[in-house]
C-alpha cells in the first residue's frame, strides 16, 4: 500500500495534520514519513495570465481589440510561490504516493485553490483524490475529517462556481476597465491632478460598493433639514407624557397638514390642535399590561462578527477577519468564512462537548455550570438556533470548546473571542422578559399613547450583557414607539389603579419641535451587512434575517474588497469611527460607471450574478449557461461603450469634483457673470474664477476671484457676488487661527475703480450657547468670530459689559468647554496648551477674580487627569492605561497602596516608547522592529518588543535561521549571495537589506538591480514611516538599495484579475 499525500492551505495548518499525526520528517517544502507525505500551498499557486500572454497586441491598449473573451482561459504559476507549486506538482506525480488528500480550507475560495492545481498540473493517473472538510483545527476534527474524506467529484460544482466566479472578475475587469480607460481615462486623470497616469479599475463587486457609498453620501449632502412639531400632553399627577398620533377617525386622519402620524409641518398647526383640546375631558381608553419577551440573537456568522467588532472595537472587517482566522488556527472557534447563523442537527446533537470545555474559561464559568447542571443544551436541535436549511458550506462561528491557547492571545483577539464565546451561550439560557404597558388617552376623536417597558428578568442578557450607560439601557428597553424611559417607573404603578373609563387629568399640553435627520453613512461593518442583504442596510437584526438572500461577494471577499477600494483612493476609511466615504476620484469613477454601464451599480443585479454562481454551486445552474450570458452581457456593453462617445456629458459631471490640482479640467467654462473691470465674461480656471478677456502671456483684463479664506465659491455665489454686489450668509471660511466662521461678502470699489471684496459680518444671526449666562451680567454668551463674548458688548458704549473668552496659552476652547466652565466654574482637563516657552501642557481653567474683584481666568494645575490611552488595558489588571511623566502606567497604581498595580511601561535600553508603539504591545503582545536601543556597552541595535503573560516587556529576538543559499550573484565579488534572517549578505562583506519599507525583495528584483541598477516596474506595497502605502521604482547606488522617485517606468501595471487594473 502506498503513501498518502495531504496538501494544505497554508504551513501552519499543515504543521498542525503533521502533529496530530505523528509525522516528522521535515523536507524543503513539505513533511514525510513511511505513511504519510504532507505539503501545502501558500494561498494561490495558479493564477490566470494576463492578455499579453495569448497575443503580445494585448499589451498595448487599444479599442480595436476589444472585448477580449478567449475560448479558453489561460493560467500559470505565480512567479513568487514558484518554488512551492514545483514541490507540490512532483509530489503529486509521485509513483509511491496513490491517494491524495485535499485539505484545503474547506470553502469555495479553497476549493478554487486546489481546482486551479489540478486543472493545471494534472494528478498521477491512478492517483486517487479525496477531499477533507473540517469546521475547526481541533484534533478530533481533523482525524475526522481524514476518516470522512469524501471523493474529490463530489465537490465538482464547488469547483466550477468558484472557477466561473474567477472567469467572471476577469473578464469584466479586463475589459471594462481597459474601454473606460482608453476612453475616458485621461478626462479622468486630469480632473483628479494625479501624479501618474491611473488606469479606472473596475470590479463587478468593487463597483457596486463604491456607488452605494456614493449614492448614500449624495442623499446625505442634498438633506434638507425640516422642523416638524409634536403634540405631548401631560397626564395625572404623576406627569405621564402621551403622544398624539392622527389615528384613523382622528380629524387629521391622513392630513396633507401632518408630517408622518404624529406630527405637523407647521407649528400653527400643532398649536391649533392643542387650543382645540384644552379644557375638555380626557378619557382613558384602553389599558394593556403584559410581558413581552426577547429571545438572544441568532449565532455570528462573519458579516454579523465584522458588523458588531466594527461598533464595539471600531476596527474594519480586514481586521475582524484576521482575528476570527487566528481563533480558529489556535482551534479556539470553528471555520470563520461562514454565512450560516445556526447550527447543524449533527452539531447540536454533539454541542454539550463545546459548553463543557468553556468551563475553564473564567468570564463565563458560572453560565456553563447553570446550562450543564440544568440541561439547558438539551433541546437545542429543536429551535430556531438549528436549522440544516440555512447552512452551505458551515455552521456558525462557535467556540470549540478548546481554551489552552486562550493565555496567548493578544488584547483584541481576547475581546473578540468572548464576543463569539458570549453570543454562543446566551442561546443556551431563556429569553429576556420584560413588563409592559400601553395606555391610549381619548379626548374626543384624538388619542394620545404612552407606553412603558421594564426589564424584570434578564434571561440570556445576563450573559450577553447590557449598555454600559443609562442612556443606552433606557433605549434597548424602550424600542417601542410610544415608550419613554421618563414613563417607565410612574405608569407602571399607576397601571395598576387605571381602568377603562376613567378620567384623566391633563396637567398641559406642549409641543415639541423635532428636526429631520439626514441618513447615516455607512461604517465598514454596516456596509458588510449590507453587501450581505443585496445592498439594503437593515438594522433591525430579526428581520435581516428573515429576509436574507443573496448577497453581494462572498463572506471571504468582503472586506478584501472595502480594504482595495480605500487602498486604490476610491473610498477613505475613518480608522477611529470606522465611517466610509468617497474619495473625489471614486467619485468620478461613480460617474463615468453610471454612464456607460449603470448595471454595475445596481446592488440587485450583483446579487443577482452571486445568486447565478450559488446555482452553480447546487448544480441547478450549469456553467456553460451561465458563461454564456456572462459574456453577452460584458460584449454587449463593450461594444456599446465602444462606440458611444460621452466625453463631453462626462466632463460636465465630473468637473465640480476637480480639485485644485486638476489639469484643464476647470478651465474655460462660462458662467454668466460679467467681468466688474471690463465687462468680459467670466469663466472658470483652474484655481478658481476670472475674466475672458485674461491672456496667457499676462496681458489683458487680470480680474480674478480665488480661493477665499479657505473657502472656494461656487458658480452661483460668484454670479450672486457679481450682479449683486454681496452673497448672502456664507459658510465654511477659515480665519487665521484655524477657526470656522460664516459671512457675507461684499465687492466695492475703491477710488481707482478696482474691486475689493470684503467680510460682512453685520448678517450674521448670532449664535448663542444654550443654558449658560455671562458671569458678569448675565446676559445670554454669542459664539464670535475670536471665541465667545456677552451679548450685552456694544462697541460704542463703553459701559456695555466686556466679558469675553478668547484663545487662552495657544488653545481655542470648543463650545462644551466653555459651557462647562461658566455652569461649574471649572473644566475638566484640557490638553494642549501652548506655554511661552512653545512648550505644550495640559491644565483645568477655573473662573476666579483677581485683586480688584474683576472676574479672571485661572489655571488648575492640582486637578488635571492623566492622559488615558485609548482602547487598550493594563494587561495585570484591565485597569486604564496612563501617561506618566515616566512614561505610560496603569491607573490603579496608587503610591500609598502597596497592592496596587504595578504595571508601567518607561525608557527601555535608552528609548522612550511613543504611543503607538505602546497601543501595539498591548492589543497584539508585541511591536515592529524599534530602532535606536542602546546596550549596556553603548552600542545601538534595533529590535522588537513582547509582552509576557506576567506583564514583562522583554525583546523579542527571533531565533535566527541558518542563512539559505540564492541564485544572485554578488556585485562585488560575483559569488552567490545568502539570505539570512534581515540581509543578502555575502562572506565578502557586501550586504543589503532584505526588507525595504516593510516589502520583502524578491531575489529577481535584486538581480534586475544588480544587473540594470534600477527596477524597470514599480514595485507595490512599500509603507512609510507615517503607514502611508505607496508604490515607486528601486535603484542600486554605492551599494546601497534607494528608491527613485524620478524615473518613469517603462510599462506601469498594476493588477489584480477581479478588475483593478493601472497602467501608466
Amino acid at each position: 500500500m502506498g503513501k498518502s499525500l495531504i496538501i494544505t492551505e497554508k504551513p501552519s495548518v499543515a504543521r498542525e495534520f503533521a502533529r496530530i499525526l505523528g509525522v516528522s520528517g521535515r523536507n524543503d517544502g513539505y513533511i514525510e514519513d513511511s505513511h504519510y507525505a504532507i505539503t501545502w500551498c501558500v494561498g494561490h499557486l495558479v493564477e490566470m495570465v494576463y492578455p499579453e500572454e495569448y497575443d503580445i497586441k494585448y499589451k498595448k491598449w487599444k479599442l480595436e481589440d476589444l472585448p477580449f473573451l478567449p475560448k479558453d482561459y489561460k493560467y500559470n504559476v505565480i512567479p513568487s510561490v514558484s518554488k512551492q507549486y514545483d514541490i507540490v506538482h512532483k509530489l503529486l506525480h509521485r509513483e509511491d504516493i496513490d491517494t491524495v488528500y485535499w485539505a484545503g480550507d474547506a470553502g469555495k475560495e479553497g476549493q478554487t485553490i486546489e481546482e486551479n492545481i489540478r486543472r493545471f498540473g494534472g494528478v498521477r493517473e491512478g492517483m486517487k483524490e479525496l477531499r477533507v472538510w473540517i469546521d475547526s483545527q481541533t484534533e478530533e476534527e481533523i482525524k475526522r475529517g481524514i476518516a470522512e474524506a469524501r471523493p474529490m467529484a463530489d465537490y465538482d460544482n464547488l469547483a466550477n462556481s468558484g472557477i466561473m466566479r474567477t472567469i467572471e472578475d476577469y473578464a469584466m475587469g479586463i475589459n471594462f476597465s481597459r474601454v473606460m480607460s482608453v476612453k475616458y481615462g485621461n478626462l479622468l486623470n486630469d480632473a483628479a491632478g494625479t501624479k501618474s497616469y491611473t488606469a479606472i479599475a473596475v470590479g463587478r463587486v468593487m463597483t457596486c460598493v463604491l456607488g452605494m457609498v456614493v449614492i448614500r453620501e449624495r442623499e446625505i449632502r442634498n438633506f434638507v433639514e425640516t422642523p416638524f412639531y409634536r403634540v405631548v400632553g401631560n397626564f395625572f399627577d404623576a406627569e405621564i407624557e402621551g403622544e398624539w398620533k392622527a389615528v384613523e377617525g382622528s380629524s387629521y386622519y391622513a392630513s396633507p397638514l401632518l408630517y408622518k402620524e404624529n406630527g405637523f409641518k407647521e407649528k400653527t398647526h400643532a398649536e391649533k390642535l392643542i387650543e382645540d383640546l384644552t379644557n375638555k375631558t380626557a378619557i382613558v381608553r384602553t389599558v394593556d399590561k403584559g410581558i413581552s419577551k426577547k429571545r438572544a440573537p441568532l449565532l455570528f456568522n462573519l458579516a454579523e462578527l465584522q458588523a458588531e467588532c466594527s461598533k464595539r472595537f471600531k476596527i474594519s472587517p480586514d481586521e475582524t477577519l484576521q482575528v476570527a482566522q487566528d481563533l480558529y488556527e489556535r482551534k479556539l472557534t470553528t471555520y470563520p468564512r461562514t454565512d450560516a447563523r445556526v447550527l447543524s442537527s449533527a452539531v447540536a446533537k454533539e454541542i454539550s462537548k463545546n459548553i463543557r470545555g468553556l468551563r475553564s474559561f473564567e468570564p463565563v464559568a458560572p453560565f456553563v455550570q447553570n446550562i450543564m447542571e440544568h440541561g439547558l443544551y438539551k433541546n437545542i436541535g429543536k429551535s430556531s438556533y438549528t436549522d440544516d436549511s440555512k447552512i452551505t458550506d458551515h455552521y456558525a462561528i462557535v467556540p470549540t470548546g478548546q481554551v489552552n491557547e486562550y493565555k496567548s492571545l493578544t488584547e483584541l483577539q481576547k475581546r473578540v473571542y468572548e464576543l463569539i464565546v458570549r453570543r454562543f451561550l446566551s442561546i443556551f439560557y431563556p429569553p429576556a422578559q420584560y413588563q409592559t404597558v400601553k395606555l391610549t388617552i381619548g379626548i374626543e376623536k384624538e388619542s394620545f399613547f404612552a407606553g412603558a417597558k421594564v426589564l424584570k428578568v434578564p434571561g440570556y442578557l445576563e450573559i450577553a450583557g447590557r449598555p454600559d450607560t443609562k442612556e443606552k439601557r433606557e433605549k434597548e428597553d424602550g424600542d417601542g414607539e410610544e415608550n419613554n424611559p421618563k414613563n417607565s417607573a410612574a405608569l407602571l404603578k399607576l397601571a395598576d389603579s387605571l381602568k377603562e373609563g376613567d378620567t384623566a387629568e391633563v396637567k398641559e399640553f406642549l409641543v415639541k419641535e423635532g428636526k429631520t435627520s439626514p441618513p447615516k453613512r455607512y461604517t465598514s461593518g454596516s456596509m458588510v451587512l449590507a453587501m450581505e442583504n443585496a445592498g439594503q442596510l437593515i438594522e433591525e437584526e430579526e428581520l435581516r434575517e428573515q429576509i436574507k438572500g443573496s448577497g453581494i461577494g462572498t463572506s471571504a471577499t468582503r472586506a478584501e474588497i472595502i480594504k482595495k477600494l480605500v487602498r486604490i483612493g476610491y473610498l477613505a476609511l475613518n480608522k477611529k469611527t470606522q465611517v466610509l466615504t468617497p474619495e473625489a476620484l471614486g467619485e468620478m469613477v461613480y460617474e463615468v460607471v453610471n454612464m456607460t454601464v449603470p448595471a454595475l451599480l445596481n446592488p440587485k443585479m450583483t446579487a443577482s450574478w452571486e445568486k447565478g454562481l450559488d446555482g452553480i454551486t447546487q448544480g441547478t445552474v450549469p456553467m456553460e449557461d451561465y458563461r454564456e450570458k456572462l459574456e453577452e452581457f460584458i460584449r454587449k456593453e463593450t461594444v456599446s461603450m465602444i462606440n458611444e462617445n460621452l466625453t463631453s456629458q462626462i466632463a460636465g459631471q465630473i468637473r465640480p469634483l476637480a480639485g485644485s490640482n486638476a489639469k484643464d479640467m476647470k478651465a474655460r467654462v462660462k458662467i454668466g457673470a460679467t467681468c466688474p473691470v471690463c465687462g468680459g465674461e467670466i469663466e472658470t480656471t483652474p484655481f478658481g474664477y476670472g475674466c475672458s478677456n485674461y491672456n496667457k502671456d499676462g496681458s489683458g483684463c487680470r480680474f480674478a476671484i480665488g480661493s477665499i479664506a479657505g473657502r472656494e465659491l461656487n458658480d452661483e455665489e460668484v454670479k450672486q457676488l457679481l450682479s449683486e454686489g454681496r452673497t448672502g450668509v456664507l459658510k465654511g471660511f477659515t480665519s487665521k487661527n484655524k477657526k470656522k466662521f460664516s459671512a457675507c461678502l461684499v465687492m466695492t470699489k475703491d477710488e481707482e475703480g478696482k474691486p475689493n471684496i470684503t467680510f460682512d459680518f453685520s448678517q450674521n444671526e448670532p449664535e448663542t450657547i444654550e443654558g449658560v449666562s455671562c458671569p458678569l451680567c448675565g446676559g445670554a454668551i454669542e459664539i464670535k468670530p475670536f471665541g465667545y463674548g456677552c451679548a450685552n458688548y456694544k462697541a460704542e458704549d463703553e459701559a456695555g459689559c466686556r466679558f469675553a473668552i478668547g484663545k487662552i496659552a495657544g488653545k481655542d476652547l470648543n463650545t462644551a468647554q466653555v459651557k462647562e466652565l461658566l455652569t461649574n466654574g471649572r473644566t475638566g482637563t484640557i490638553r494642549g496648551f501652548t506655554s511661552k516657552n512653545k512648550k505644550k501642557f495640559d491644565a483645568c481653567l477655573m473662573l476666579g477674580e483677581d485683586e480688584n474683584g474683576k472676574k479672571v481666568l485661572k489655571f488648575d494645575f492640582e486637578h488635571v487627569e492623566a492622559k488615558k490611552v485609548k482602547d487598550v488595558k493594563c494587561p495585570l489588571c484591565q485597569g486604564d492605561i496612563v501617561q506618566t511623566p515616566f512614561g505610560y502606567g496603569c491607573a490603579n497604581y496608587d503610591r500609598n497602596k502597596e497592592d496596587s498595580c504595578r504595571f508601567s511601561i518607561g525608557k527601555i535600553a535608552g528609548v522612550k516608547l511613543k504611543e503607538t508603539q505602546v497601543k501595539a504591545l498591548l492589543l497584539t503582545g508585541k511591536t515592529e522592529i524599534i530602532t535606536g536601543f542602546k546596550s549596556k556597552n553603548g552600542k545601538k541595535f534595533d529590535a522588537p518588543l513582547k509582552l509576557t503573560e506576567d506583564g514583562r516587556i522583554e525583546f523579542d529576538f527571533p531565533e535566527r535561521p541558518k542563512p539559505e543559499e540564492t541564485k544572485v550573484k554578488c556585485p562585488k565579488c560575483g559569488a552567490l549571495l545568502k539570505k539570512s534572517q534581515w540581509y543578502y549578505e555575502c562572506d565578502c562583506g557586501f550586504r543589503v537589506n532584505r526588507y525595504v519599507a516593510k516589502v520583502e525583495l524578491a531575489e529577481e528584483v535584486l538581480e534586475e538591480l544588480f544587473t540594470k541598477g534600477y527596477t524597470a516596474k514599480k514595485i507595490t506595497g512599500f509603507t512609510s514611516k507615517a503607514g502611508n502605502v505607496f508604490d515607486t521604482c528601486l535603484k542600486f547606488e554605492e551599494d546601497e538599495i534607494r528608491f527613485d522617485f524620478d524615473r518613469k517606468p517603462e510599462e506601469e501595471r498594476e493588477e489584480e484579475k477581479d478588475g483593478t487594473v493601472q497602467n501608466q
